[in-house]
């Protein structure tokens, strides 16, 4: 079956990923490209949506797209930026706002007649990010929507499915949003809502047993969710020609390593753990400097990936749990104009000596998405539910350098902490969880001796896909006992403290 899909034009916004959720969320499926390298449009795309940007139309250097081949053909939603650049390209003028306007505006006027604002009540809130505004639209271009300050909130050109908003309807914000989408891609577009977990998996199986076909692969696990949900997935496309390997990178919380392979020897994967952690310390030695930290245990991933496949007889791929936000994060979404973050240790290319295709079966998804799709796989909750997990390990959650003794403090407070959230039932009320090592010392008193050592601070966040997160109001009881059980219990540590940043402006770690 071919699969119908949204064509979502990248200009770099940072909101871009959003809309992709959204579109998700109503089950059409959605690609992401950026607005410098389109695919072929062919009949396989039955809408297209620009993204907003943090340029300006006004910019001689303004991301430029062809839109020959789609506009007047192919339904297009216009956001922001979109909105001005096809205003522009068609005639309009566009003008740079007096005031900048960012935040809550409501809808004033709506053309009730017009499908893309079917259901959406007067005075909708909407969310507004811009600092141009459409000052005149072209003759065959008439104004559907306006606010207070905007008058040209949303147009449609005469003649063809083609609407510009102003404003962001991905953004939770926006009340209406998620009305206007729907308007756009079920009731203008006619696109049906068939992209569910099980269409996912069978479209990923055809998909993979085609590219793979009697090709071995090799594939790290870690006991996370997206390794386990790509494991599976390559496991029922290829079956034993999956070889999956668990590497101890002296770098886990405490216990994983063993944890881990029993539990995937449970549920069938042919796997091998190989204890490497001397390796990864020998290249942490000395180092301090988080992104060295990340190249560091990503080439000596590799290298021991290098050897590990030596050993098996004609592996010709790398398979990995890459999911989407690690892409949006290390290159700039998707080839668009917006800002590095950080770097992800399982994104990007392999040296030229590994002879190794990478496959990325996830690539495409976010965390609660991949969940979805392992539980349609069957895979047990207690897999499932695992918080998100850093690629680098307690290396970026001990701050400064790493050594196996600091990494056994951070492990003894990890274990306390995890342990303590499941045995007061807040686990699951938390997206993510772990300790931080940090490089400074405090002074306390033990008995009546002083004592100068080390600081942790505890993280828990609330987050659907790590793209946002919030900090977790946990209780003060709970607080007080689990700092008191660390100071108790771990040799080296007098003083933790509870972080309480939100991303952004924070990120979820530290590093």
């Amino acid at each position: 079956m071919i699969q119908k899909k949204v064509l979502i034009i990248d200009f770099g916004s940072q909101y871009t990923q959003l809309i992709a959720r959204r579109v998700r969320e109503l089950n059409i499926y959605s690609e992401i490209y950026p607005y410098s390298k389109l695919p072929a449009i062919d009949h396989t795309i039955s809408a297209v949506i620009l993204s907003g940007s943090p340029c300006s139309v006004l910019q001689p250097d303004s991301p430029f797209v062809n839109l020959e081949n789609i506009q007047g053909t192919i339904p297009i939603l216009a956001v922001c930026y979109g909105a001005q650049f096809i205003a522009n390209e068609n005639g309009g003028i566009v003008t740079s706002s007096e005031i900048r306007e960012y935040g809550r505006a409501n809808l004033t006027e709506i053309s009730n007649e017009n499908l893309l604002f079917s259901g959406v009540k007067l005075g909708s809130q909407v969310w507004m990010s811009h600092g141009d505004t459409i000052s005149k639209l072209p003759k065959n271009f008439s104004i559907i929507a306006s606010t207070r300050d905007v008058e040209v909130a949303a147009y449609k050109i005469e003649n063809e499915d083609t609407f510009g908003i102003q404003f962001h309807p991905e953004v939770y914000h926006s009340e209406d949003g998620k009305i206007v989408l729907s308007n756009f891609l079920i009731n203008i577009s006619g696109i049906k809502q068939d992209w569910t977990p099980d269409s996912f998996i069978d479209q990923t199986i055809n998909d993979l047993r085609e590219k793979l076909s009697n090709d071995k692969v090799i594939l790290g696990i870690s006991g996370g969710v997206d390794s386990t949900v790509a494991a599976v997935l390559l496991n029922k496309s290829i079956g034993d020609n999956l070889h999956c390997i668990f590497v101890n990178n002296g770098l886990l919380r405490k216990d994983e390593y063993n944890d881990v392979l029993e539990k995937y020897r449970k549920i069938g994967l042919n796997v091998k753990g190989v204890d490497a952690k001397k390796d990864f310390y020998e290249v942490l030695n000395g180092v301090s400097d988080p992104e060295i930290k990340r190249k560091n245990i990503g080439n000596k991933f590799i290298d021991v990936f290098d050897l590990e496949a030596k050993r098996i007889e004609n592996v010709k791929w790398l398979a990995q749990g890459t999911i989407y936000p690690d892409v949006i994060e290390s290159i700039s979404a998707t080839g668009g104009p917006s800002s590095t973050i950080k770097s992800h240790h399982n994104v990007g290319g392999l040296p030229d000596y590994m002879k190794l295709k990478i496959v990325e079966p996830l690539n495409t998804l976010f965390k609660d998405e991949v969940r979805l799709i392992g539980k349609s796989l069957g895979i047990n909750d207690v897999l499932l539910s695992r918080h998100p997990f850093p690629g680098p390990g307690l290396a970026i959650r001990i701050l400064g350098e790493v050594t196996e003794e600091r990494v056994r403090i951070l492990q003894e407070v990890d274990s306390i902490f995890i342990s303590s959230l499941i045995e007061n039932d807040l686990y699951h009320d938390v997206w993510q969880a772990g300790a931080i090592l940090l490089p400074v010392k405090s002074v306390g008193v033990m008995g009546d001796e002083r004592t100068y050592e080390n600081v942790v601070a505890l993280r828990a966040v609330e987050s659907t896909d790590g793209m946002t997160a919030d900090w977790v109001h946990l209780p003060y009881s709970f607080l007080s006992n689990i700092s008191g059980e660390i100071i108790n219990k771990v040799k080296g540590i007098n003083r933790v403290v509870y972080d309480i940043s939100s991303k952004p402006p924070a990120t979820i770690e530290w590093e």
